[in-house]
């Protein structure tokens, strides 16, 4: 078995690795904020631990590090029954990631840099960046960038000046605002904060099998598809997404596309696939992406999504972005499930989900091929 040293995910040995994470120093305080980034072996009694188990501390010289149990099982060692280093608490993982959010959250209006996190949580950088991936599914920075633009729309959105809005959601600068949010907007802060008056918003609302159905487009393509019981529900949520746009009723003109969704929504393969003017995320973008590769008639888990996008860890992330899909069936949020196969929430209610996974489970007729 080996000693005094680290087994690097490589399989590497890095003896420098152990100061650099202070790893026996978390061994000897038994801290449970290091819990999940390594295990440490004692080729004594060949066990591996957590760092927080509360057996009594080997010698220094018999013990091992190992980033992961695996590797220590690899090199001869077995998990210790008492702290039971394989079974590392999710609720614990989530607890703490849930407080980072939050500090971030609280803070954004300061410099939010990886080791600072790490230092205020007690953590090694790169752990809380692995830790945090592996929960939200996007790095501490993301996140934050996340928020900030989230913040950013919300100060827009209720009419103040974008210079205000701009301090407010913690940008430090005019230029890092639009560096950073031009793409994600979709427009400029001062044109989204007018509602986008300046790309004209065009709507139509038409019968579907799932009720009123909304379809509205800017210059670039189509911004929103939303579903509703009245016409009157359908404008007031567009109103909300573009409070100060200039809508304009243009049923002629958003015809076509309004019955290819309808075609589509029937099984029919399109000629061509509807352009879309949306703003996301680069998470949201390769969640969404992945979600229009989904085959009529499939399904997938939040779970088998994540790991698709190379994210295993993400499925809560991978939920969010499906429930802030802004263009129901063009993007089929509606064909991710829960790993069980019920059916979780939907933008447009459940009962229009469950509807669209049966419809698209009867193969279309002649007529509609």
């Amino acid at each position: 078995m080996t000693t005094n040293a680290i087994l690097t995910q490589e399989g590497t040995t890095e003896l420098a690795a152990c100061n650099n994470h202070n790893w026996w120093d978390a061994v000897l305080a038994r801290d449970g904020n290091r819990d999940g980034e390594f295990v440490f072996a004692v080729s004594t009694t060949g066990v591996y631990c957590r760092p927080s188990c509360p057996a009594k501390r080997p010698r220094r010289e018999n013990v091992a590090f190992f980033r992961r149990p695996e590797e220590a099982e690899s090199a001869g060692y077995r998990a210790c029954l008492r702290c039971r280093p394989k079974a590392l608490s999710g609720n614990a993982q989530a607890e703490t990631v849930k407080a980072i959010c939050r500090y971030i959250e609280q803070n954004l209006d300061e410099p939010l840099t990886l080791s600072r996190l790490a230092s205020t949580f007690h953590l090694s950088p790169f752990h809380l960046q692995r830790k945090f991936k592996s929960v939200v599914g996007i790095t501490p920075r993301a996140y934050a960038d996340s928020c900030r633009l989230g913040l950013l729309k919300r100060n827009l959105q209720a009419g103040h000046s974008v210079t205000r809005a701009m301090y407010d959601a913690g940008y430090s600068s005019s230029s890092r605002l639009y560096e950073r949010t031009a793409s994600q907007l979709g427009m400029t802060p001062d044109k989204y904060r007018r509602g986008a008056i300046a790309a004209s918003i065009r709507y139509t609302c038409a019968d579907s099998p799932l009720g009123r159905m909304l379809v509205a487009a800017t210059d670039k393509g189509i911004c929103a598809i939303q579903f509703a019981n009245s016409d009157a529900e359908l404008l007031e949520g567009l109103k909300r997404e573009f409070p100060f746009a200039a809508r304009k009723k243009n049923d002629r003109t958003l015809h076509a596309w309004t019955q290819m969704l309808l075609q589509q929504m029937k099984g029919q393969t399109l000629n061509y696939p509807l352009p879309l003017d949306i703003r996301a995320t680069a998470f949201q973008r390769r969640v969404w992406s992945y979600l229009q590769s989904i085959p009529f008639g499939d399904t997938r888990s939040y779970i088998e999504v994540a790991k698709a996008i190379g994210k295993p860890s993400a499925s809560r992330a991978v939920a969010r972005a499906c429930a802030t899909n802004p263009v129901a069936v063009a993007i089929p949020c509606h064909r991710v499930v829960r790993e069980s196969g019920d059916l979780a929430g939907y933008r447009w209610g459940v009962e229009r989900k469950q509807a669209l996974l049966e419809m698209e489970k009867k193969p279309p007729t002649l007529a509609e091929r």
